[in-house]
């Protein structure tokens, strides 16, 4: 499966409701002072199985190849969502040889420390190297591409 299309939005649960049938919600999120509505159906992917509480602050990634109601607040259909602790960012990206992401904003440190796994939670345990990743962190330098080392890489390993 191909992310390059994903864009995320980070921000804090405000308010979840049923949304057009009872297996679907709409989620409230506040980001960067703006709500934003979307759609979590049975196909997002919400990672490790977390239940979404008011409160929580996410990432909700959503594929801009698709059309959108022209509605205020924006409302779009989440593919996949995670929880955030504390100051972590997460970013989902393709990762070159080098551990470079495509658009060049990010470096990758690995350490012992990193845990690696796969969308499903399993361990991974080859190179991330030319992979789509997703990669929690918090500090980075000031260079460009900015250096950090990851908390936690999920390896979108295709099918």
């Amino acid at each position: 499966m191909a992310y390059e299309n994903y864009q995320e939005i980070v921000g804090v649960i405000q308010n979840i409701r049923r949304a057009d049938s009872c297996c679907n919600q709409l989620i409230e999120l506040r980001a960067e002072g703006e709500i934003v509505q979307f759609t979590v159906t049975s196909d997002t992917k919400i990672i490790e199985d977390v239940r979404l509480r008011k409160g929580m602050r996410i990432a909700a990634f959503y594929d801009t190849s698709l059309p959108v109601p022209a509605i205020y607040p924006p409302r779009y259909h989440a593919e996949l969502i995670t929880a955030l602790r504390g100051n972590q960012n997460v970013t989902l990206k393709y990762f070159n040889e080098d551990l470079v992401s495509e658009d060049n904003s990010l470096r990758l440190n690995i350490s012992p420390l990193t845990n690696m796994v796969t969308l499903n939670g399993q361990r991974f345990t080859c190179s991330p190297q030319n992979m789509e990743l997703l990669v929690y962190y918090t500090n980075t330098t000031f260079s460009i591409p900015a250096m950090t080392t990851p908390q936690k890489i999920i390896v979108m390993c295709s099918i």
